[in-house]
């Protein structure tokens, strides 16, 4: 019986304390609030509400319905869909596309003092030797513009490409480089391009995630995931990644004895209770939750299909040089175009392997970049072509590029010769280039000094990069905003401009 009456004071003592704390009051109205915007949002979950109609006289958007709608960008695009292919760890502008013949001439001499003063390097010290181009450069297509023989393939598309000669950034280490590079900020935190851009346009299907990771040369980035997170931005917005070797997806097929109405009713119990809590919590997280569970459920279908390129016809898997059932460069340039095709509005491509410091064969730039530069020659050259071939190039957007160059120097790693050659990372100046519609063809815009070491006409920011990127697909990218910890947020951040040099 005592205890029977501590008990009741105890809930007294709680139901007057609730009552009075403003803790319990903002959580009630949080609650009340987010109980308002439940049934729209349950709206897109397909039989997880029976009166459609009920949710839309609440007055919200198609976006509070299903965060990946398709949504019409400010004003008028070029481009509807982009592949990202990102080479990790930094290819040699020097030994692909920047050719510098006074570089050969002072090859093996001592690196000029004034080049060197108030300078970082990654790796070397003292007084480093110049490094002529170790490779072969010729004029190539109409255009007469450069490529190396490590490229034989991509002379065939040289003249639909523009080239990005003097693109520069301030970080130096691949980490913080890459995130650079993919988010705007080189620290953790910001969203991803294939992220800012999901958000702003959704996907034009809804079978498929918005924005699709896919790696090869045998890891992941520097700076891992977060290149394709989605940062502040809701986490449905970030990329999904596939695997071009095995099943696409961890976990695409159901368990044996699982059927698929099995599987439904087993989300339809979970997103009950992600209900439930939402209702307690008004967390916008468990609103993306209740998505991914969606699109999880879509994906077992149409995931198998779009990524399996064993049905494509011969001469397509000839022409990219792919190897199914391995995890390559041409498999995912394949896939890149099969997802494009599907719908996906970003594909993301990491090559991992770039990074020629000359440490031994695989990383010396006469040898280990060779190798690289024929994996990727090929298949690049191929996306290109086939985008081309399908009507796709005009309404895609192509991107190549590093997180940063490679010195005209030769590492000395610590002071002393390196027994290969090879180059240290270097962000005064690298090359990127860009393709698809709205891209001038043929087109070269900036231009290094005679040894490759700096920009000394048309410099652009990795911030002009985002900004072209964008404005390609119909955004002004100081408009393009989301508010976070009290102010608007831009992947630009508060810097860039678009290259119109290279825009047709």
């Amino acid at each position: 019986m005592k205890d029977k009456i501590e008990r009741l004071i105890r809930e007294r003592i709680q139901r007057e304390t609730e009552a009075k704390t403003r803790r319990h009051f903002i959580k009630q109205c949080a609650t009340g609030m987010g109980g308002l915007a439940l049934g729209s949002i349950f709206a897109g979950c397909g039989d997880f509400l029976k009166d459609e109609q009920s949710v839309k006289k609440s007055g919200f958007s198609d976006r509070d319905l299903n965060p990946l709608a398709t949504l019409a960008p400010p004003f008028g695009p070029k481009v509807k869909n982009v592949i990202y292919l990102h080479m990790a760890g930094a290819p040699s502008q020097l030994e692909m596309f920047d050719y510098k013949p006074e570089l050969q001439k002072l090859n093996n001499q001592e690196c000029p003092q004034s080049l060197l003063e108030g300078k970082k390097f990654a790796f070397i010290r003292g007084t480093p030797k110049l490094l002529g181009p170790q490779a072969e450069f010729k004029r190539e297509g109409e255009s007469g513009n450069w490529v190396s023989d490590n490229l034989p393939h991509f002379k065939k598309v040289i003249d639909e490409v523009a080239f990005l000669k003097a693109v520069h950034t301030d970080q130096f280490n691949h980490g913080p480089a890459q995130l650079f590079m993919h988010t705007g900020s080189p620290r953790l935190g910001r969203p991803s391009i294939g992220s800012w851009v999901t958000y702003g346009l959704g996907s034009e299907n809804q079978n498929l995630p918005g924005f699709v990771v896919l790696t090869s040369g045998g890891k992941t980035p520097d700076a891992g995931k977060s290149v394709w997170g989605s940062g502040f931005l809701p986490s449905v917005y970030q990329g999904v990644q596939c695997r071009s070797k095995g099943d696409p997806v961890l976990y695409i097929d159901d368990p044996d004895g699982i059927s698929r109405n099995l599987k439904k009713k087993t989300i339809d119990a979970i997103n009950t209770i992600n209900k439930e809590e939402y209702a307690r919590y008004a967390d916008p997280e468990i609103l993306a939750r209740i998505n991914q569970y969606e699109m999880a459920y879509r994906m077992q279908i149409a995931v198998p299909e779009v990524m399996n390129i064993n049905d494509e016809p011969e001469n397509i898997k000839q022409m990219y040089g792919v190897e199914p059932g391995k995890e390559s460069f041409a498999n995912n340039c394949l896939l890149a175009r099969k997802l494009v095709e599907d719908g996906v509005r970003f594909v993301q491509l990491f090559d991992w392997g770039w990074d020629t410091h000359g440490t031994g064969r695989d990383t010396a730039v006469d040898i280990g970049l060779r190798n690289k530069c024929r994996e990727v020659d090929r298949p690049m050259t191929a996306l290109l072509l086939d985008l081309k071939q399908r009507g796709l190039l005009d309404e895609t957007l192509v991107v190549w590029g590093g997180e940063f160059g490679r010195t005209p120097m030769q590492e000395n790693r610590e002071g002393k010769e390196m027994g290969f050659k090879g180059r240290d990372h270097h962000g005064d100046a690298f090359t990127m280039w860009m393709a698809g519609g709205g891209i001038k063809k043929g087109a070269v815009h900036g231009q290094t000094d005679d040894i490759g070491f700096s920009g000394v006409e048309g410099r652009v920011s990795v911030h002009d990069v985002h900004a072209t990127v964008l404005h390609l697909l119909g955004f002004d990218h100081e408009q393009f905003t989301f508010d976070f910890q009290g102010r608007p947020f831009r992947l630009t951040d508060v810097e860039g401009e678009v290259i119109n040099e290279i825009l047709s």
